[in-house]
């Protein structure tokens, strides 16, 4: 049987297009619903019919940090919220979750959930129940690393002091009327800053390089760059000599993510330093939003799926906006060695018209 795994991150969905009310939702990132579930139906048809085949979800699926609880952004994230969170997801695309119903009800097919920092609320046992339920199947979940026959796959985070997770300690209970998760320092920044700074301009995280975006906004939004990084001097000021049992984070953790500090980080080093253990061919990660390929000495290869997200570019060679709906698609020989893999970008199916992009 031809066997197959397809590993896709970083679609970020969030409560869809149009909320409840009517209105256009300014936060969403995720405009490709119909293309993931025409991915879906292709790798279920064709000559992928009788295939096994395996979707490996590789972090930040869900967008749980930019989702609203009850018209609220929270880093007080209990099992409850969480699970109101995801629901609401659901919600805003059903059509995703009917196709991933429909793909996981065919023979011979799986999904693996790794979870990544953007869907931490994935390690809640009822957040795991809700995402079955919607799958109509009994998903694999990887808190951290899935390794397969020389192949390793994790979103990434765990490579950057900003979002790694304590993997000791994936919840808080002490001294709190009940468990919550505990997010990392760069979650906490992320709602309680960067939110506030994408309610006035929504594509602020999306801009790369990083250093461009800053000097075109120093000369055009000078105002708002220099009341911003004001804001941002007193978020870590305060950060460090918060006392609060909800986040705990000493003043070295802060310092080096500071050091480390990078929108989008190059996650190559940490992709060689595992290639490192011999046991090891394949690294795919994530997290960085940007696609990537790299190759050491014989059979050593780093694989980075990049987003399904819109990325825009400041750079000379690539101005303007760039939409890459990229995977990995690792194909078993049929000598039954270990798996290849490709850097793939899914174009979907032709169309003839289809709505603009317009928040």
């Amino acid at each position: 049987m031809r066997k197959l795994k397809l590993v896709i991150s970083d679609l970020h969905l969030g409560r869809g297009r149009t909320l409840p009310g009517g209105a256009t939702n300014p936060l969403e990132e995720f405009y490709f619903g119909q293309k993931l579930v025409e991915f879906l139906q292709y790798y279920c048809s064709g000559e992928f019919r009788d295939a096994d085949v395996e979707l490996i979800i590789n972090g930040d699926f869900l967008n749980c940090l930019q989702v609203d609880y009850r018209g609220h952004f929270l880093t007080v994230l209990t099992e409850g919220i969480s699970v109101e969170v995801i629901q609401s997801i659901l919600d805003g695309h059903k059509e995703v979750f009917e196709a991933l119903k429909a793909f996981a009800q065919m023979p011979n097919r799986s999904i693996t959930y790794i979870v990544g920092n953007h869907d931490q609320a994935m390690l809640w046992p009822a957040a795991r129940d809700l995402f079955d339920k919607a799958c109509g199947s009994n998903v694999k979940y990887k808190n951290l690393v899935y390794f397969f026959d020389g192949v390793h796959i994790e979103h990434g985070h765990m490579h950057e002091a900003a979002n790694r997770f304590d993997p000791k300690r994936f919840f808080l209970k002490k001294n709190l009327p009940e468990p919550i998760l505990n997010l990392p320092f760069g979650s906490h920044f992320f709602v309680d800053f960067v939110l506030k700074l994408k309610h006035v301009h929504p594509h602020v995280d999306k801009v790369r390089p990083f250093r461009r975006m800053m000097r075109w906004a120093i000369v055009n939004e000078f105002s708002f760059t220099v009341s911003s990084f004001l804001k941002l001097i007193k978020y870590f000021a305060d950060a460090i000599f918060m006392k609060d049992a909800r986040r705990q984070f000493p003043v070295s953790r802060i310092l080096k993510v500071l050091a480390e500090s990078a929108i989008f980080p190059d996650l190559s080093e940490a992709a060689r330093r595992v290639l490192n253990d011999e046991r090891v061919n394949i690294v795919i990660f994530g997290h960085s939003h940007v696609y990537q390929y790299r190759q050491w000495g014989v059979d050593k290869e780093y694989f980075n799926t990049g987003t399904w997200t819109d990325i825009t570019s400041l750079d000379i060679a690539s101005m303007g906006k760039i939409t890459k709906l990229t995977y990995v698609l690792l194909e078993y020989p049929e000598d039954g060695t270990r798996p290849r893999g490709r850097l793939k970008e899914w174009r979907g199916f032709h169309r003839i018209e289809e709505d603009v992009s317009v928040s």
